[in-house]
């Protein structure tokens, strides 16, 4: 089989993850891709204006979205990352 290999994309990232409840009231609850997670959020983030205005790599959380960030009121992005991770599972 000398078929040229198409560059995998990291299957992590493809594969379904279930959120938790506090998560899935911003995401939905049904599984999906981490990166279809991080899209949820972004358009909950906007949707809501959470973002920083001061500094746009910080967002603020509304009150469904400290029980993702486990009471926080604001988290980096990056934080924000490790946060959500903690809220899916491996279906």
């Amino acid at each position: 089989g000398g078929e040229p290999k198409k560059r995998a994309l990291n299957p992590a990232l493809l594969a379904p993850m279930q959120p938790s409840a506090d998560l899935a009231v911003v995401v939905g609850n049904k599984p999906m891709p981490r990166s279809e997670v991080a899209k949820q959020i972004w358009a909950y983030i906007h949707k809501h204006g959470l973002q920083d205005q001061q500094n746009r790599r910080n967002i603020n959380a509304d009150d469904q979205l400290k029980k993702v960030f486990g009471g926080k009121g604001q988290v980096s992005m990056f934080e924000m990352t490790a946060l959500v991770n903690k809220h899916l599972k491996a279906v």
